[in-house]
């Protein structure tokens, strides 16, 4: 099974157990996965990637409902290359109607294998984007862009990575 078909039928689990789900360890906030596409620039050398994009947000504060913390995971793959990224940081949002813009800057670490070679960088990300309500009650369609920036082998890389996808808001 491939990694994006596992994290689909994850989300479709979540998604089923709504009642279960609610007295989880996160009382409000969303859930994201999605389809990305990424394009990596190092020192000389440009790299497009196909992948996935997941994401889980809490809203600790219900006098702050703007503020949220995001987790945030990702896999980004071509041929002979695999890059995987787990990221953290605060989320700034605001509700329009049925649009919620946001934008959110993050830390982790990014995993690149290459070459049977394996390097752990700390990674930076910037980025934000849209939600906007579907007719399905707590759904929603997201369309993401994101920054991510590393330091390898003396190296600076410059990822740019798009997402779209389902939200689930619980």
């Amino acid at each position: 099974m491939s990694k994006t078909a596992a994290m689909v039928l994850a989300f479709l689990g979540f998604m089923l157990f709504t009642a279960t789900a609610r007295a989880q360890l996160i009382p409000s906030g969303n859930a994201y996965v999605g389809a990305a596409y990424g394009d990596s620039v190092d020192v000389v050398n440009r790299y497009t990637f196909r992948g996935w994009n997941a994401s889980v947000e809490d809203l600790p504060l219900a006098r702050f409902a703007y503020l949220g913390v995001v987790l945030d995971g990702s896999g980004f793959y071509r041929t002979g290359v695999q890059q995987y990224n787990v990221l953290v940081g605060p989320r700034l949002s605001v509700a329009y109607g049925k649009w919620r813009p946001f934008v959110q800057v993050m830390g982790g670490v990014q995993r690149t294998t290459s070459g049977g070679m394996t390097h752990w960088p700390v990674a930076e990300d910037i980025g934000g984007g849209v939600d906007r309500k579907l007719p399905f009650k707590n759904f929603s369609w997201r369309l993401q862009f994101d920054y991510v920036h590393t330091h390898l082998l003396s190296a600076t890389q410059n990822d740019i990575r798009g997402s779209t996808g389902i939200v689930w808001r619980f």
